[in-house]
């Protein structure tokens, strides 16, 4: 269990890059088990895990072969490793529900065992996840430990408009969880960095590496940003990433150049 205490000055993140086993969410629920135990080895300060988008899968539109809300294993089995770690954990899941219909759903579990969800809003039409999955509505903000964060996905990255900081909701960190292809490399690097820039926050953009059997490459290339845009922590192929935010930089910063209060 992490020693870590409640610090609302510093927030401590670990992101888990790595590989997913096509359609097993068995296997991948013990494969990043292993991963997470690995990485908490070597860390006692940890406040929040974050896993890829749909981890339990991979972007498959398969909707028999995804994961079942109904089930509750992955919820479950992210309760038992939030509370065994003393942290949050994140991640979205490919989720099948009774209805027929499936979401993209980034869970944020705590270690009171206490959840929050977010569907995922912007459908990847070009990979064809609109016909498949049902879109969310609502933006999400969680608090943990003094802290706000956005919880988004992938292909949400592009639409800044929806992801506007403001004064009158205010977030501190933006987490965007992806299966982001190696060949758009370059918009997601810089796009992270402009979100960063824009909402005066940090961010922190949690990819996935190796392939699928539609062939795309996954190159991670997960990044820590600054609300200065500055890039703090960088993965390309590691099988994880921290972020530390700073709770005086951040608000001495946005007290300096008060740009959030123009937003609104």
């Amino acid at each position: 269990m992490s020693s870590r205490q409640n610090n609302e000055t510093l927030l401590h993140i670990l992101g888990i890059q790595s590989p997913i086993i096509w359609e097993d969410p068995k296997a991948n629920r013990k494969a990043f088990s292993e991963r997470i135990a690995r990485a908490m080895k070597e860390k006692n300060d940890i406040d929040l895990i974050v896993m890829p988008e749909v981890f339990t899968t991979g972007f498959s539109m398969n909707i028999d072969a995804i994961d079942s809300w109904r089930s509750g294993e992955t919820l479950d089995w992210m309760r038992d490793l939030s509370k065994k770690y003393n942290v949050a954990i994140t991640g979205s899941v490919a989720f099948r529900f009774e209805d027929s219909v499936a979401r993209n759903r980034s869970v944020f579990v705590k270690p009171d065992g206490s959840f929050e969800y977010y569907d995922k809003r912007h459908l990847f039409t070009f990979g064809k996840e609109n016909a498949h999955y049902q879109k969310g509505e609502a933006r999400k903000v969680v608090e943990f430990r003094g802290w706000r964060i956005l919880l988004q996905i992938c292909y949400d990255l592009r639409f800044p408009c929806f992801s506007r900081n403001s004064m009158s909701n205010t977030y501190d960190v933006a987490l965007y969880v992806a299966n982001w292809p190696e060949v758009r490399r370059h918009p997601w690097r810089t796009l992270l960095q402009a979100r960063a820039i824009e909402n005066q926050c940090y961010v922190l953009g949690l990819n996935r590496t190796g392939s699928d059997p539609n062939m795309i490459a996954y190159r991670g290339d997960s990044l820590g940003v600054d609300p200065y845009g500055k890039i703090l922590s960088d993965a390309h192929m590691e099988e994880s990433i921290t972020l530390v935010c700073h709770r005086e930089t951040l608000d001495g910063f946005r007290s300096k150049f008060p740009v959030l209060e123009d937003a609104d």
